[in-house]
């Protein structure tokens, strides 16, 4: 083999081993695979009710008036007689910015920072005055996350039960892609007023453990490319012109150490 073919083939080497470097794409890969695990569930925290949900309240009791009366409808008395025709209006309820909604008869009520359960607590106890053994559903109407990133189909879905894990939501996008970096998926949250970025690493088992495992209304996962993707989406000249003068440069000074240790 003469030199120069020689040294073009080296060459290739030399970047190739630099360039190039194993990925794990298997989630959870330190995991036993013969002898599993078992985590206590110790990181899923209820929802609570912030600044901008919409709420669904519907209130259930033995008087078809109050209900209602507390479902955002209409009471027309009816002439003639005490019977009522009501006209139901499909209202819910925003809670805005300072964390308030505006009742029906009781007008506002601050319910953020509570859960479901307390929230539903709280609306029995003011509406025990009006109302007899109230029966109080509260449902998010806007409980949703959002995939962005490396994935198949990146998008916001609404999640009718309010519970939902990080892997869970990247099966309704699709999951990752192979570019996809598992060890290191951002989770952003937005909580009492602060807004937090915090990083899982999908490789590792501990994730199971993490508070970002179940996911909250409104977070974000952005899942990161690899590098080698980014490189191939940059149709740029700059940026092959930049990887074609480092490349060159890599040539030029494997020849000179190979020229000092051959001498």
């Amino acid at each position: 083999m003469n030199h120069p073919l020689k040294n073009i083939l080296l060459i290739i080497i030399f970047v190739t081993s630099f360039s190039c470097s194993k990925r794990n794409l298997v989630y959870f890969s330190d995991l036993d695979p013969e002898a599993g695990a078992s985590f206590p569930i110790t990181s899923k925290s209820e929802p609570r009710i912030q600044a901008d949900d919409l709420l669904s309240i519907t209130v259930t009791s033995l008087n078809p008036e109050s209900n209602m009366l507390f479902n955002a409808g209409v009471i027309i008395p009816a002439e003639g007689n005490n019977t009522t025709i009501s006209a139901p209006i499909n209202e819910n309820y925003l809670v805005d910015k300072d964390g308030y909604i505006n009742y029906p008869v009781i007008g506002q009520i601050k319910l953020e920072g509570y859960t479901k359960q307390e929230a539903v607590k709280r609306m029995v106890d003011l509406l025990d005055e009006y109302v007899k053994d109230p029966i109080i559903n509260i449902r998010f109407m806007n409980f949703k996350v959002t995939v962005i990133g490396e994935v198949q189909q990146p998008n916001s879905f609404v999640i009718p039960t309010e519970k939902i894990t990080v892997l869970e939501a990247l099966g309704l996008a699709g999951d990752m892609t192979a570019y996809g970096k598992r060890e290191n998926v951002l989770i952003i949250r937005e909580k009492d007023g602060v807004r937090t970025a915090n990083r899982l690493n999908l490789n590792n088992k501990d994730v199971l453990n993490s508070e970002f495992f179940y996911l909250q209304q409104n977070d974000i996962i952005y899942v990161e490319p690899y590098k080698t993707k980014a490189i191939q989406a940059d149709n740029n000249p700059r940026t092959f012109a930049l990887i074609s003068s480092g490349l060159t440069l890599a040539v030029i000074l494997f020849l000179n150490f190979r020229d000092i240790f051959t001498r």
